[in-house]
C-alpha cells in the first residue's frame, strides 16, 4: 500500500460512518510528514474534514501543517456560481423580454436533481486537470458510496446530455452546424460520449453560435481529460474504508465491483475499526467471534485487493496530534 500516497490522486470512500474522512485526514499527515505537498479535499456535502483536524476550514486551502493544505468545497456556492456562468452567457443571446423567464428557470434549477453533483464535479475537474498546481498528492474525502459512484459517472451523462441538446434542436440550422462540429457524422463515429472532442474549423459560425460551440467543446474536453486521469492507475486510486459490518461489507464489494466495471482503479480497503486483542470483557468477547466472521467475508468477496486493518481505538479522533499518531499506524500498516 506504500505506492498509494505516491500516486497524484488518491480517492478515500465508503459507507457513511465508517471512518473515511478520518483515514483521509491521517493519510494526508502521514504523506506530509514524508515531505509530500499534500492537498485533501472533502467532497462531502455533510462536511466532517475540519472537525476531525479540529480546524475551521473554507472553499479555499488553508495551511495545517508543513506541505499539507485542506479545503471544503461547498455545493451550494458551487451551484450559484455554475448558474451565475450560465445565466451571464445566456443574456449575451436571449431577447430582453425572455431575461425573466430564463431566471426564473434559473432559480428552479437550485432545487434540480443532480445539479450539486453537476456542480461539483466541475469545480473537482477543474483541480484533477491543474498541471500547475503546488501539490503532490489531492487526497479526496468523498461522499458516501452512492454519491461518489453518481459523481465518478456522471461525466458520461453530462457529455450525452451536450450531445442530446444539440439534437434536439436540429430545427435551427445554426445548433445544427455546432452539431456538426460536436459531434462528427452526426455521431456515428463515436464510439462513446468520452470520445475525445474534436475542436474543427468554426469560422464558418457566426459568433453567437461560435462561442456556445466552444463552451460545449471545452466543457467536454474538461471532463474528458478528468475521467482520462481518475481511470489511469499509475496517477489515480480509489481506496474504500468499511468495518468488518454486514452492511459496510456489502455496499463496498457492489461499489468495487462498478468501480472496476468503469475502469476506476481500485488500489484497496481499509478495514477500520478491528477490536483490539487486548480488548477484553464477556461483551467485546462475543462481539469478536462475531467480527472474525465478517473478517473472513472480507477476506472471501474482497480478497483481491490488499485489505490492512486498524483497531478500534479508546477514544475519538479529533485534532493533529491524534491523526499523527493514526498516521503511525497506518505506516506499520504498510502505508
Amino acid at each position: 500500500m506504500k505506492q498509494l500516497l505516491e500516486k497524484r490522486l488518491l480517492w478515500v470512500g465508503g459507507k457513511g460512518g465508517v471512518g473515511k474522512t478520518t483515514v483521509a485526514a491521517a493519510l494526508a499527515v502521514l504523506a506530509a510528514r514524508r515531505g509530500k505537498r499534500v492537498l485533501v479535499v472533502s467532497t462531502d456535502p455533510a462536511h466532517s474534514l475540519g472537525d476531525v483536524f479540529d480546524r475551521e476550514l473554507a472553499d479555499t486551502p488553508r495551511r495545517l501543517l508543513p506541505n499539507l493544505d485542506a479545503m471544503e468545497i461547498d455545493p451550494d456556492a458551487e451551484v450559484e456560481a455554475h448558474l451565475a456562468r450560465v445565466t451571464s452567457q445566456m443574456r449575451r443571446y436571449a431577447a430582453p423580454e425572455m431575461m425573466a423567464e430564463l431566471e426564473r428557470q434559473m432559480r428552479l434549477t437550485r432545487l434540480s436533481p443532480g445539479t450539486q453533483e453537476a456542480a461539483l464535479l466541475e469545480r473537482l475537474a477543474r483541480i484533477i486537470t491543474d498541471d500547475e498546481a503546488d501539490w503532490d498528492l489531492i487526497i479526496f474525502d468523498t461522499a458516501p458510496t452512492g454519491h461518489t459512484l453518481r459523481l465518478l459517472t456522471l461525466p458520461e451523462a453530462m457529455a450525452a446530455w451536450t450531445d442530446g441538446l444539440l439534437a434536439h434542436n436540429r430545427k435551427s440550422e445554426e445548433l445544427g452546424k455546432v452539431l456538426s462540429h460536436l459531434t462528427p457524422k452526426r455521431g456515428r463515429d463515436v464510439a462513446s460520449p468520452f470520445d475525445d472532442p474534436k475542436e474543427n474549423e468554426l469560422a464558418d459560425l457566426d459568433d453567437k453560435t461560435r462561442d456556445v460551440a466552444k463552451t460545449l467543446i471545452d466543457r467536454r474536453r474538461l471532463f474528458h481529460q478528468a475521467r482520462r486521469r481518475i481511470e489511469n492507475a499509475e496517477e489515480s486510486g480509489f481506496l474504500f474504508v468499511l468495518t468488518p459490518e454486514r452492511l459496510p461489507i456489502l455496499e463496498t464489494a457492489r461499489a468495487v465491483a462498478t468501480l472496476e466495471e468503469a475502469h476506476v482503479p481500485v488500489a484497496g480497503t481499509l478495514v477500520n475499526r478491528v477490536i483490539p486483542p487486548e480488548a477484553d470483557g464477556d461483551f467485546l468477547n462475543a462481539r469478536r467471534e462475531q467480527e472474525a466472521t465478517y473478517l473472513a467475508r472480507i477476506d472471501e468477496e474482497l480478497g483481491h485487493l490488499p485489505r490492512p486493518r486498524l483497531p478500534w481505538l479508546p477514544t475519538d479522533v479529533q485534532g493533529i496530534e491524534i491523526l499523527e499518531q493514526l498516521a503511525e499506524r497506518l505506516e506499520a500498516e504498510g502505508f
